[in-house]
């Protein structure tokens, strides 16, 4: 797959450093993967999560940093390319105020 704004997530892990061998790892992962469906991120990430939001679209969001973490992506299994939309603690992750921007 190809990520988008790989930049961003190098930056986070910068400002997370709980989380930068996660997300070093995470995009490991990521760049090697040929998913077609959701399924196939399960296959890897299990407790990866189908999320609708508010402009009706779905993101998956994936644990990050043993469950400190979250990292809220749009996955487009058409063109083989991952957005990175937000990375969240737990905390912000669980008032989703964050669903109502996307």
């Amino acid at each position: 797959m190809r990520i988008i704004a790989e930049g961003t997530i190098r930056q986070w892990a910068r400002d997370h450093a709980r989380a930068g061998a996660s997300l070093a790892q995470w995009v490991k992962v990521v760049r090697e993967a040929r998913w077609t469906s959701f399924a196939g991120i399960r296959s890897v990430f299990a407790s990866a999560d189908f999320v609708r939001v508010a402009s009706g679209r779905k993101v998956v969001v994936f644990n990050v940093g043993g469950n400190e973490f979250r990292l809220v992506c749009a996955v487009h299994f058409n063109t083989g390319m991952v957005f990175v939309l937000r990375f969240l603690t737990h905390a912000q992750y669980s008032k989703e105020a964050w669903k109502d921007e996307l």
